[in-house]
């Protein structure tokens, strides 16, 4: 039997989660527990950025849908470690010129 190593749908793993719009700190409780920051955009705009360690991916899904109820539009999700053993690991992070802030900044 292959053993299956890396990321699947039941992994433990840390996410960064960044949205437009403000998410004040007390949300966090609510959202999993998840670390709640604000930064601000060139323009001004607030980008709170959620991140936490999620038992699996549907309790990533139902802090999502959590965020859509609110009506606040999702930026990027990243996944920064899997499991225990890899949490001193992060991913590279999403530079601010990234293809997806050009997308959804509408910037070239």
């Amino acid at each position: 039997m292959q053993t299956r190593k890396g990321l699947t749908y039941d992994s433990t793993a840390t996410y960064r989660i960044r949205i437009q719009g403000y998410l004040h700190e007390s949300w966090s409780d609510r959202m999993g527990g998840v670390i709640i920051q604000v930064e601000s955009r060139p323009d001004g705009a607030p980008v709170s950025v959620l991140t936490g360690q999620f038992q699996d991916q549907a309790a990533l899904a139902g802090v999502l849908s959590t965020l859509y109820d609110l009506g606040l539009p999702l930026l990027s999700v990243e996944c920064l470690a899997v499991d225990k053993e890899l949490q001193a690991v992060a991913l590279p992070h999403v530079q601010e010129d990234s293809a997806i802030d050009r997308v959804v900044y509408g910037g070239r």
